[in-house]
């Protein structure tokens, strides 16, 4: 590459940079248009675009930037206010100046547009102010101040003499092209470029200054001088480079892991510390070169508030951007990947989900909307919020169109709960725009973003109240090339499970692991801390053989995972150490397989496969199921107002919904018919070397008409147990165990009831447990608090 092949690529990165932060600067100045740092900040970025160019030979891009510069001079030196043509018009300048860069970058040529028609309104609004009547609020400039903003450079270069150093090194670079002698070093053109904006700064000066023109110079040196350090301490690498490094780095991983594996059957200490040593230098070296990929998410956020700011502007809207978590770092290239899905969002909410002012005001809220972008890391992942405070989405329209549509039919509609169906809108073809914009409403879209953050091992939720607001939440991994992972085996086959979906690892043994998972509608679960956790047996999942249990010495190993914010248990054969493993892509022949993320090649040269957590609780419907029933995560707001309950679900006779806490659950059983024993007046079961009394819930409550029983049918049994005694509530159905914010609607006088709630968005009985128990028993209580006593 020629040293001018060099400064054109230099001028290209710097401005291309500049353009971002002009953007940025922009939408600031709207907001705050006293603020002369902003406006020296844009004067710079132009200013700097247009000498680089003159230099370079770029007339028409020259041009354009020194018609935009004069205009910004006029509102430096206080001259005009900012307001929207001229902010309009400011940023349309740089989206020519963008645009004839990426002309420049792969023609170097300016390209075949004309820019005619933005210089004319560039020079109109520095006549006008930008008022049609060229009223203003601060004085007009002058004939003497408009005739200087309007020098050309060569005429601005010509007030005064050339600097004799820059003329001599111009001239010395002349001898040397025409002697054909050594080509001039990148140094000295560089020292050439900055010695003729000198100049030109030189002759800008000889007009007198404003006060403000000077207070917006004061603040271009100040921010000038503090930006040398960094640019010494900071160099550009190419992306391409990177990579490769990253792939070397994930290479000397696997050997890495190979010799630590072969250095564990080794005597030798000389060679058993030389491979520790080498283990902590790939650790770091590792460590180092996933830092030098990653960026703040920043580096794109910063592109959305002119996105916003256009988009509000031509949908007459009002809308604030706020963004919070700004520095929170990814990889490179899932910063790339998430671009085009996060923008489609922020488009999104503000065409459909913020409302017009004149909407919002009649709602009783505020005319200008609040858009939100949140980011922070937690569990290994990047978290990234995307909210609005609009009128939130309309389920009952995502219903019918997805009916008319066949994506569902009428009965899962009406079984459905508020958060299952909009999410619905991730669905293609689903689109309840009242009419086609440029912006959206065709259908296609929302689709699309599910796809490419599922692509890059991310999820995506919704979370929407109407009339209060829609809450996007995406959750991405930090890297995808070299994880954390737990190794587990079943059926001899070692499989890996990303460390980041991981919980905690537990080992039943013995009388535990014989007695300790239940069934419930033939789905195996353990109860762990008082709350049943749903399993998923892996070697039943992918096809292996089961392994054979010792009899007298049962154990079971359960991985708890976590997916999609729901908690489940992964039953394997064994469990394994956790490894730093290299994630290589599966071939296209497995790519539909959605129980795997790929594959990597363990310590031993042996490949694994890495499983997908979501794809395997999905494929379990595990998944599935909890999401039918609306389970809503910690700060769903759904339930705002209410307090967290978690609650089993329980059906009685035809129609009778009912829930308790699940706090007063002691075990869940199932009996069969022939079991039960009558003592006396009451039913009874043997259990657990003890008569177990049974209740019927239907008979205490009353009210509901009873449900035939199909022959062989099995008796579902809620175990209640305090101080020592138990008691069994025979019930119909055990439906579901849900967390939910419950706020009791309606009291009840009824015995045995305290009321009725919402849940699911279904009308539920809430059950006095003891109420009941006390009706059929009333000295079950006295019994208990007796032997405490």
């Amino acid at each position: 590459m020629s040293e001018l092949d060099e400064v054109l690529q230099e001028f290209l990165v710097e401005s291309y940079e500049n353009l971002d932060q002009l953007e940025q600067d922009m939408v600031s100045l709207e907001e705050r248009p006293e603020e002369t740092e902003i406006i020296a900040s844009i004067f710079r970025t132009i200013h700097t675009i247009k000498g680089t160019c003159g230099f370079l030979g770029f007339s028409k891009l020259e041009k354009v930037t020194h018609t935009g510069e004069n205009l910004l001079s006029l509102l430096r030196d206080g001259h005009w206010k900012i307001n929207r043509p001229i902010a309009d018009a400011l940023l349309h300048t740089g989206d020519a100046v963008r645009e004839m860069l990426g002309h420049i970058e792969t023609t170097e040529t300016e390209g075949d547009t004309d820019y005619s028609d933005l210089i004319t309104e560039l020079e109109r609004l520095q006549k006008t102010g930008g008022l049609e009547d060229g009223s203003s609020e601060v004085e007009a400039p002058d004939d003497q101040a408009m005739n200087a903003v309007d020098a050309t450079p060569a005429e601005e270069a010509a007030t005064e003499e050339p600097d004799d150093e820059a003329s001599e090194l111009a001239e010395d670079l002349d001898a040397k092209s025409e002697d054909e002698a050594e080509p001039a070093t990148q140094e000295a053109v560089e020292t050439v470029a900055e010695a003729a904006v000198q100049a030109a700064e030189s002759a800008a000066r000889s007009v007198a200054p404003s006060p403000k023109a000077a207070q917006a110079e004061q603040a271009q040196q100040r921010a000038a001088d503090a930006g040398k350090g960094a640019a010494e301490q900071a160099i550009r690498v190419d992306v391409g480079l990177l990579d490769k490094l990253m792939n070397l780095v994930g290479e000397l991983v696997l050997a890495r892991n190979q010799i630590l594996q072969y250095g564990n059957s080794q005597q030798d200490p000389i060679f058993v510390s030389t491979t520790q040593r080498l283990n902590v230098l790939t650790t770091e070296l590792q460590e180092n070169v996933m830092k030098t990929r990653m960026q703040p998410i920043g580096n794109i956020w910063n592109k959305l508030p002119r996105v916003v700011r256009d988009l509000a502007n031509s949908c007459g809207k009002k809308i604030r951007l706020e963004m919070e978590g700004k520095d929170t770092e990814l990889d490179k290239t899932l910063i790339e990947a998430i671009k085009d899905p996060l923008t489609h969002l922020v488009r999104n909410a503000v065409d459909h989900g913020v409302e017009g002012p004149e909407d919002r005001l009649a709602a009783g809220k505020h005319e200008e909307g609040v858009l939100l972008l949140r980011a922070f890391h937690e569990g290994g992942m990047v978290n990234i919020e995307i909210a609005d405070d609009g009128g939130g989405i309309n389920t009952d329209a995502i219903r019918s169109k997805a009916v008319r549509n066949d994506l569902i039919t009428q009965d899962q509609a009406d079984n459905m709960g508020e958060r299952e169906v909009a999410n619905l809108i991730f669905k293609a073809g689903l689109s309840t725009a009242k009419q086609v914009t440029n912006v959206s409403g065709r259908g296609v879209g929302m689709d699309v973003v599910r796809t490419n953050i599922e692509k890059i091992g991310g999820t995506i939720e919704i979370q929407s109240r109407q009339g209060h607001g829609t809450t996007f939440r995406i959750k991405i991994p930090l890297t995808l090339a070299i994880i954390p992972a737990q190794v587990v085996t079943a059926a001899q086959n070692r499989f890996a499970i990303p460390q980041v979906s991981l919980l905690e690892l537990l080992r039943l043994e013995g009388n535990e692991a014989a007695h300790g998972i239940e069934l419930i509608h033939g789905t195996p679960v353990y109860r762990l801390r008082g709350n049943l956790l749903p399993l998923i047996y892996l070697n039943h999942e992918l096809g292996l053989p089961q392994k054979e249990q010792d009899p007298d010495n049962p154990i079971v190993n359960i991985v708890v995972l976590q997916a999609d914010e729901r908690d489940f248990g992964l039953v394997v054969d064994s469990i394994n150490d956790t490894e730093e493993i290299v994630v290589k892509p599966l071939g296209s022949e497995l790519k539909g397989l959605n129980t795997y993320a790929g594959a990597t090649i363990m310590g031993d040269g042996a490949v694994a496969l890495i499983l997908d957590v979501i794809g395997l609780a999905q494929r379990a419907h595990v998944l599935n199921e909890i999401r039918e029933h609306g389970a809503s995560s910690k700060d769903d707001l759904a339930g705002e107002g209410g307090e967290r309950k978690t609650l089993l679900l329980f059906a009685i006779g035809e129609g009778g919904r009912l829930a308790m806490p699940l706090e007063m659950v002691a075990r869940l059983e199932e009996f069969e018919l022939e079991r039960i024993e009558q003592a006396g007046t009451q039913q009874v079961v043997q259990y657990r070397g003890e008569l177990l009394p049974l209740i019927q819930v239907s008979s205490v409550l009353g009210g509901y008409a009873p449900r035939a029983r199909e022959p062989h049918e099995k008796l579902q049994v809620v175990v209640y147990t305090k101080n020592g005694r138990s008691v069994g509530l025979l019930v119909d159905d055990i439906l579901d165990i849900v967390h939910e914010n419950i706020t009791v609607q309606r009291e009840s006088d009824r015995m045995g009831l305290l009321g009725s709630a919402v849940i699911q968005g279904k009308v539920t009985d809430l059950v006095d447990a003891e109420g009941v128990i006390r009706a059929v028993d009333p000295s079950f209580f006295a019994q208990t608090e007796s032997a405490i006593a």
